[in-house]
């Protein structure tokens, strides 16, 4: 077997090609897209539905001289999937993948779920997963490595009652990650995970506004807290660039949590 080289590229800079970030029209991914052109990494990124909002991000991405390109697509087909991943390496190589998508749900406990609501999110979020790992995993091999990098959950660490529709399917990707770090790491390939705390952005903001988290949550969530605030999607990005850029970790979660759960 011939071991893997090093990247010849500088440790604080991307090489040649873009990263795919699934979800990047998000809260987010939005954050995300925008740190990677900071840094000069060019972007492609996905919406499901949101196209205006996505190209807002693109155009931010432009501002700061990199290369953007918009793509709409549901995960969940995996010919979508795909057809993405067609369109994007007939522009450009990508090298790195960001999972930042997730679906729309609501705070339910594990005893008031129907099969259908598991299956759709499931569905989702763990076969679109697979999906997006499936299509790109050749194009990696083939292009000397790449990365992987999956935003999951604190929740992994210390059940979030009512947040089974989450933690469950970030739970199956996780193992995922962990399999694509120890069979493709022979390939260049990393997968890492950054684990989501309670962050002031996209469905959080929702929820709180819908009247989920009260203050009785609140105060609950910031006994388990270190840090006693919510954290910010820049904080989240930070960690995203540092796993993008770290050659020599694979296969390591990275929490940005507060210290959730300690």
């Amino acid at each position: 077997m011939t071991q893997a080289s090093p990247p010849s590229f500088p440790f604080s800079r991307f090489p040649e090609g873009a990263a795919l970030v699934i979800g990047g029209s998000g809260g987010m991914g939005g954050v995300i897209c925008a740190a990677l052109a900071q840094q000069g990494c060019d972007v492609a990124l996905t919406c499901r539905h949101n196209r205006t909002r996505a190209e807002e991000v693109a155009a931010g991405i432009r501002a700061l001289g990199c290369q953007a390109s918009v793509h709409a697509v549901d995960i969940a087909d995996a010919e979508a999937v795909g057809a993405l991943v067609a369109e994007v390496t007939a522009l450009q190589r990508i090298h790195t993948v960001i999972i930042a998508s997730g679906s729309d749900i609501d705070q339910q406990r594990i005893g008031e779920l129907t099969p259908e609501q598991w299956r759709q999110v499931m569905e989702a979020d763990s076969n679109g997963f697979f999906h997006v790992v499936h299509h790109t995993l050749p194009h990696l091999r083939a292009h000397g490595g790449g990365s992987y990098i999956h935003l999951s959950t604190c929740g992994l660490t210390r059940w979030p009652d009512g947040d089974a529709l989450s933690v469950a399917p970030k739970a199956c990707n996780d193992a995922l990650l962990r399999g694509i770090a120890r069979e493709e790491g022979r390939y260049g390939i990393r997968a890492n995970a950054v684990a989501v705390g309670v962050i002031e952005s996209g469905i959080f903001l929702r929820l709180r506004e819908q009247g989920h988290f009260d203050e009785r949550w609140h105060q609950a969530v910031m006994r388990n807290l270190c840090l006693k605030r919510y954290g910010q999607p820049q904080e989240v990005a930070d960690a995203v660039l540092f796993l993008a850029t770290a050659h020599y970790v694979t296969g390591q979660t990275l929490a940005v949590s507060g210290g959730y759960g300690l």
